[in-house]
């Protein structure tokens, strides 16, 4: 059976079948048309969404005054990033907020009624690792007061007894990740004691004789260190009434 051509097929179809073909052959056309419109690809800018938790961070970060990757770090210690994470303690979200300290940050900071939301868990975290930082002033404290609370950590620094396996590894992990150096025993430095007034230089110690200053060489600790006691008048010297004021040297000349 021989071909037949496009033109003899409209020849033979009369004038409704030609006008028929040709509407077919538009519709084909235009359907090509469509598909290849729709396989371009759209712009890359239209398909970037941002990361929501990189978002609350960043929020976090500026409220607070904490640094971005300090937040990361603890967040990924606490939870590894499960926003619906829960400890054996009882901790809750991203940070692992104790359910205790969720209603006073969230009353103190205006935060929802909701632990587990991402915003305000991070939020929350926050403004306490902010709490804890100022509190005790370095980085380790900070870390350890967080992980075990500010109660235990007082108690470890008033009575020495040792911080938990969990507390001391926790910081060994984190500090050197938030830029501190971790003390070689493994727990955390205490904060500096404040200035002592005594050691001030407004006090100027009165003119001595050479007997009580061989005496006083002697008052050392039994590891040869000195004593950290303030110099004191001699127990039966009243000639020297205690006050801050120096007195005039009474050697040269007559009273």
């Amino acid at each position: 059976m021989p071909l037949i051509g496009p033109s003899a097929a409209l020849r033979r179809c009369g004038p409704c079948g030609r006008i028929v073909l040709l509407l077919l052959s538009g519709l084909v056309i235009a359907a090509f048309d469509t598909s290849g419109a729709s396989a371009q690809p759209t712009p890359t800018g239209r398909q970037e969404v941002r990361d929501p938790i990189a978002a609350h961070i960043a929020e976090a970060a500026q409220r607070f005054g904490i640094p971005e990757h300090w937040i990361v770090a603890v967040m990924r210690a606490e939870s590894a990033g499960n926003t619906r994470a829960v400890s054996r303690a009882g901790a809750q979200g991203l940070m692992q907020v104790m359910p205790a300290t969720w209603d006073h940050l969230r009353a103190r900071y205006r935060l929802g009624s909701d632990p587990f939301d991402p915003r305000d868990n991070i939020l929350a975290g926050t403004a306490y690792l902010r709490e804890m930082y100022d509190r005790y002033g370095t980085i380790p404290a900070m870390l350890a007061a967080y992980n075990a609370g500010p109660d235990r950590y007082d108690e470890y620094l008033a009575t020495g007894r040792p911080l938990p396996a969990e507390t001391r590894a926790y910081v060994d992990l984190l500090a050197p990740a938030l830029g501190a150096t971790v003390p070689s025993a493994g727990a955390p430095a205490a904060p500096s004691p404040p200035p002592d007034w005594r050691e001030a230089p407004l006090f100027v110690p009165r003119p001595v004789e050479r007997r009580t200053v061989a005496h006083r060489a002697t008052d050392k600790h039994p590891d040869g260190t000195s004593a950290s006691v303030p110099v004191q008048p001699d127990a039966g010297d009243q000639s020297h009434p205690k006050t801050i004021f120096i007195a005039e040297d009474d050697t040269g000349g007559e009273p």
